[in-house]
């Protein structure tokens, strides 16, 4: 498991699972729409719009699990100096972004022919769109900052502070009263979703979640190989610079 917290084990590992990962992500995808949009019944009250579900779904818990990722890679980085855990939160932030805007246009998508409006402040949507924001702070937070150090400390910092959201994301619709029914999955319950809609919005998240994957490892590998150009990139410059002073010196002798 050193590839999880290794960026060179994580290099070498990535270069085995890239191509299989984004194969089975294709395949799992064409397999989805084909039970969403062909195989999977409309519902008895919502009609074909259900079938919003099997994008909407995925893409919430896909947001939700990449921030909680982040979360404990902060931890890691913070805690016990594992620099892969910056390079993650990096790389991985615009991945959980994009879930998070999927999942809030589809949700409108969604709610406009359910509640008659495109938006509400409900609990729900409103957390929703507070991790947007969060996500989108967090990556011009890492594009703002010229020291390095100094940014990764600060965003890892963020990240966590952010994580407060989390739970309430989760759990709103059981803290408050909102427009957004409760979770049809549940750990402690029978899911109270039919099978032959269970079975394409299975097929989804893990379409999801193979594509985040895809494109969370080539994300890493490009931030693990910038920031090598870049460090051996400062190395010669610092070689040619105490170079050039040497040189002097011994002219001025």
């Amino acid at each position: 498991m050193k590839f999880l917290v290794n960026p060179s084990k994580f290099n070498e590992m990535a270069d085995y699972l890239f191509r299989p990962l984004l194969i089975l992500s294709i395949i799992l995808f064409a397999i989805g729409l084909l039970f969403s949009f062909y195989l999977s019944p409309d519902d008895y009250q919502q009609g074909s719009t259900v079938r919003i579900m099997y994008v909407h779904v995925p893409s919430a818990w896909l947001a939700l699990l990449t921030y909680a990722i982040m979360t404990l890679y902060s931890i890691l980085a913070l805690a016990f100096r594992i620099p892969f855990g910056f390079i993650f939160n990096t790389a991985v932030a615009p991945i959980g972004a994009v879930f998070t805007l999927i999942c809030i246009i589809s949700g409108s998508l969604w709610g406009k022919p359910m509640w008659g409006t495109w938006w509400v402040w409900d609990a729900r949507l409103t957390s929703v769109a507070i991790l947007f924001i969060i996500y989108v702070i967090i990556i011009f937070m890492n594009l703002s900052f010229e020291n390095r150090i100094v940014r990764e400390k600060v965003v890892a910092i963020f990240i966590l502070v952010g994580s407060v959201n989390l739970p309430i994301v989760k759990f709103s619709v059981d803290w408050w009263n909102t427009l957004h029914q409760p979770a049809t999955i549940s750990k402690l319950s029978k899911p109270s979703i039919d099978p032959s809609m269970m079975t394409p919005l299975i097929i989804m998240t893990f379409a999801f979640i193979m594509i985040g994957i895809a494109i969370a490892i080539l994300r890493i590998k490009i931030w693990y190989i910038l920031g090598s150009y870049i460090a051996a990139f400062l190395l010669i410059f610092l070689l040619l610079f105490f170079s050039y002073l040497k040189l002097r010196r011994i002219k001025n002798k």
